[in-house]
């Protein structure tokens, strides 16, 4: 493949490594070989004295990334599953390097960035949103759990706002996304090439016996210097509701209260939790409860693996994708249909251990 059509471009910027995530057509979706490409960046890059720092960014004025290519896991999952597997094994593996990278990591998160995207951004050193950022984890509405780090983020998050977010599929803005401890800085989009520049020129100039600690200290500056406050986050005004209700015990002990609030606000919540797949939306409740008392990202990565897999063995995550991007009717066909038709045993499936098939980060 030659260089200008590279699904992922990498190259040296003043002292910054770039990595620009090059589908803008699918919104820079992610296939298996852009997983592998980025690892192997990093891992170059890390021992490379020219690299001060790393940034992040996506080709395009849509968004960083909309997530995995889930047409290529629909019909993966069709055929048994084995590359999405494997698929899943590398991209978590590479969440769990961004998380620990030696060097200053910076993500700009401009445009949509959803599940895999928050995966390769939302664990680095310095997360930038702009005005024009979308932030989600999406997975519920198409029979998937929240993943890459993705559940011990929404687990953090103020009060019960995570639970909110996962069992809707709700998208944050920028001032939700600092809220919610997705993201560290607001720049304005028009900002951005600014900002660029001042990092590359910046890490350039640093001497060349300076540690790791100095060099963030000259990406942070940088950053300061193009950073805004970030428009207010509509999430906080709605913490009384949200942290009542999303306090149940159980999805449906959750639906009734948001129903029962009078807040109209809560009310559509519901709507749309009863609109995700029942048994995906039970896992992700069990899941994120379960990721507050895991240790570190690597162990909500194992836990993630485990449920991610449990999904591709079931029905609901190829019936999701039909619906959503295959057939595009928007009617997906869940099995269980409801709520009620959900037990603890299915819950149970998506958190056991995987005989002979553990990720094992942690």
């Amino acid at each position: 493949m030659s260089a200008e059509v590279a699904e992922v471009r990498t190259f040296l910027d003043g002292g910054i490594g770039r990595i620009v995530l090059n589908r803008p057509w699918a919104l820079n979706s992610l296939t298996h070989g852009m997983i592998t490409t980025v690892r192997a960046t990093l891992d170059g890059w890390a021992a490379d004295d020219r690299v001060r720092a790393v940034v992040l960014t996506g080709a395009g004025e849509r968004g960083l990334c909309a997530g995995a290519d889930i047409r290529a896991m629909h019909d993966d999952a069709k055929a048994g599953g084995a590359g999405t597997r494997a698929f899943f094994r590398d991209e978590y593996r590479l969440n769990a390097l961004i998380a620990r990278y030696p060097k200053p990591y910076v993500a700009v998160m401009d445009g949509i960035t959803m599940g895999g995207g928050v995966g390769l951004s939302a664990h680095g050193a310095v997360r930038i949103v702009t005005e024009r950022s979308t932030v989600a984890m999406p997975e519920t509405r198409i029979g998937l759990v929240p993943d890459v780090g993705g559940s011990g983020l929404l687990a953090r998050a103020p009060g019960e706002l995570g639970i909110h977010l996962g069992l809707t599929s709700a998208a944050m803005g920028p001032g939700d996304a600092l809220l919610c401890g997705f993201a560290d800085h607001y720049v304005p989009s028009t900002r951005l090439p600014a900002l660029l520049d001042a990092l590359a020129r910046d890490t350039a100039d640093a001497a060349a016996d300076v540690d790791a600690a100095a060099i963030a200290a000259v990406v942070a500056s940088a950053v300061a210097a193009h950073a805004e406050p970030a428009p207010p986050a509509e999430l906080a005004g709605q913490r009384s509701w949200i942290d009542a209700c999303y306090a149940a015990d159980t999805v449906e002990e959750i639906v009734e209260r948001l129903l029962n609030s009078g807040v109209p606000e809560a009310k559509e919540a519901a709507e749309l939790v009863l609109g995700n797949s029942p048994t995906a939306v039970k896992a992700t409740l069990a899941a994120l409860r379960r990721a507050r008392t895991l240790p570190s990202l690597e162990a909500v990565l194992d836990q993630e693996y485990r449920v991610s897999c449990a999904a591709l063995d079931g029905h609901d995550l190829v019936e999701g994708i039909r619906a959503q991007v295959v057939d595009k009717d928007r009617d997906p066909r869940w099995q269980p249909a409801t709520l009620a038709g959900v037990t603890a045993v299915d819950v149970a499936r998506f958190l056991a251990p995987r005989e002979g098939d553990e990720l094992g980060l942690a």
